[in-house]
């Protein structure tokens, strides 16, 4: 078998048989494999020349050695002697000259090494062994100053991300660019918390991963490990073990390196320092991460997102899904005016989203909960058939964020049965909430009720969540801007009075009633402000315009 010439020495890798065989100072041999051709790929620490009958008791391992063949013996018994001392001591390759001795390789020999597994090359041309080894020395020596090179770039780097109070998914994704690899933290349950692919997908990383996870046996040292030969390294700190990191291996890629070893431990080791930095549990950081690719569609496709929930321990099958938001301390209208400030909401947030972990894992519900947005905690909830009406879990979620904060706004979007969908129910819920104003209390179509849905938006919940709208703002200013600046100037009451006529229906008698006033007071107003407005209050379809105006009015100066 001739040598391959699949790929160039110096990429990296560590100097294998193979890519000795390749060099030219070998190639003019014109090498050729008589056996062990699947062990080309073992590292060649160092070249050894030797015309002894017993070379062994001065090797160390992972030696090419190189002989012309005159000191073989003849007996087939000391020829294998001679072979598996070589190979119990773990020499690389046997490379044999035939140019003195032989001009084929005793078949005693070639037995022997396929035997052992010890790659035995032949040499067909006269091949000068002391260049050989100057040849490979060298590269070998420059291989291992590249080799502390990059090993001294890794801890810089990631001495650069402890320094900086990186976060866990910063440090695998710095793990995967300088590992080549595909990368995932998991913790002690074999959740998948975050993925950083390199040359694959996250749905291809992560399909099965509880499965083979939990093939992979645990360890202490960082190994190569289970039946799909993951690199893994336990992150722990003082015997406390928080789960572990894990460099799958690359189809067609070579084998995990040194170099390899070095990425994942240095990665284990930040990740423990950022845990111990930042103690927020990095499940609620991968909850938070996959609620914001789902409500804002940054996956690659549905079944990404299906893996990677999956992956988090939320069942995606045969569920039905239903998202739940919850603003604490007012929601979007706190935001607006002066309530509370970034850090009391993040810190408000925070404290929802303790207390909702809390009363899902009491009712055993499977969900994703996080913080999509400072200050708003989004939650998932998957529904197996069997288990309590969505309604009854998320009114008792709903009931748990009020006695945390009275003034929380939790809102629900309409339930769906593809994880894929989840987007919309989210945006249904964010619609539901950004309607409520603040200290409206519970739903009016439901006073039982603690949460609001889309279907209680009327007309005030959406002019409400319009306000921001100018072309609304310009609607109420030019309907009803001269009759507020003639209360103001004159200390009038026209706007109450046509309050209470709109609210009324436009039943004079009721609206006097409730106005406190007489009937002919109340004819002089409307009378005014028919006048002021230019309008005909008897026309059904200006009085709906009015009192669309008013209510706008109201939404945008409340109080």
């Amino acid at each position: 078998m001739l040598v391959p010439e699949d790929r160039p020495v110096a990429d990296g890798r560590p100097l294998t048989v193979a890519d000795a065989l390749r060099l030219p100072v070998l190639a003019a041999g014109e090498p050729r494999v008589v056996a062990g051709q699947a062990r080309l790929g073992r590292p060649v620490r160092w070249v050894h020349i030797t015309e002894l009958t017993d070379p062994a008791s001065f090797l160390k391992g992972g030696e090419l050695v190189l002989t012309t063949g005159m000191p073989l013996p003849e007996e087939p018994a000391r020829i294998r002697r001679y072979v598996g001392e070589l190979a119990d001591v773990g020499a690389a390759a046997l490379v044999i000259e035939l140019v003195r001795r032989y001009h084929r390789p005793p078949e005693a020999l070639v037995r022997a090494c396929r035997a052992r597994g010890l790659p035995l090359v032949t040499l067909s041309r006269d091949v000068n062994f002391l260049e050989v080894t100057q040849v490979v020395h060298t590269l070998l020596l420059g291989h291992r100053t590249e080799a502390l090179r990059r090993s001294r770039r890794i801890h810089e780097a990631f001495t650069a991300l402890t320094l900086r109070g990186a976060g866990p998914e910063d440090v695998v994704r710095a793990a995967a660019e300088l590992s080549g690899r595909t990368v995932v933290l998991e913790d002690p349950a074999h959740r998948a918390l975050i993925c950083v692919p390199s040359g694959g997908t996250v749905e291809e990383a992560l399909t099965g991963w509880e499965r083979d996870s939990r093939a992979t046996p645990p360890g202490d040292r960082t190994a190569v490990r289970g039946p799909g030969n993951w690199l893994v390294a336990p992150v722990e700190f003082r015997g406390e073990r928080w789960g572990r990191v894990v460099l799958l291996p690359a189809p067609g890629a070579a084998a995990f390196t040194a170099e390899h070893v070095t990425v994942l431990e240095r990665t284990a080791m930040t990740l423990a320092v950022t845990r111990l930095a930042h103690p927020v549990p990095w499940e609620r950081d991968a909850h938070r991460g996959v609620l914001r690719d789902i409500t804002g569609r940054r996956h690659r496709s549905p079944g990404e997102i299906r893996v990677r929930a999956a992956a988090l321990g939320l069942p995606v099958e045969g569920c039905r899904f239903v998202a739940v938001q919850v603003d604490p301390g007012g929601g979007a209208a706190a935001r607006e005016t002066a309530g509370p400030t970034a850090v009391a909401r993040e810190d408000a947030g925070r404290a929802a989203e303790a207390r909702l972990v809390e009363e899902l894992a009491t009712a055993g519900a499977p969900a994703l909960v996080g913080e999509p947005a400072p200050g708003r905690v989004g939650v998932l909830l998957a529904l197996r058939p069997g288990q309590p009406p969505w309604r009854a879990t998320v009114e008792r979620l709903a009931r748990a964020a009020l006695r945390l904060d009275p003034y929380t706004v939790v809102a629900v979007g309409s339930p769906v049965d593809d994880l894929a969908e989840a987007a919309r129910s989210f945006r249904e819920a964010a619609r539901a909430a950004e309607a409520v104003p603040p200290g409206s209390g519970p739903p009016t179509a439901d006073p039982d009720r603690s949460f609001h849905e889309l279907a209680d938006i009327g007309l005030r919940r959406l002019l409400y969540a319009m306000r921001e709208d100018t072309r609304v703002r310009d609607y109420a200013e030019r309907t009803l801007g001269r009759l507020a600046d003639h209360d103001l100037r004159h200390r009038t009451e026209l706007l109450p009075a046509l309050r209470h006529y709109l609210d009324a229906g436009g039943n004079k008698t009721v609206a006097a009633r409730r106005g406190g006033l007489s009937r002919q007071t109340l004819y002089q107003r409307l009378h005014a402000v028919e006048r002021l407005l230019g309008c005909d209050l008897d026309s059904g379809e200006q009085r709906t315009g009015l009192h669309v105006a008013l209510m706008a009015y109201d939404v945008l100066r409340p109080g």
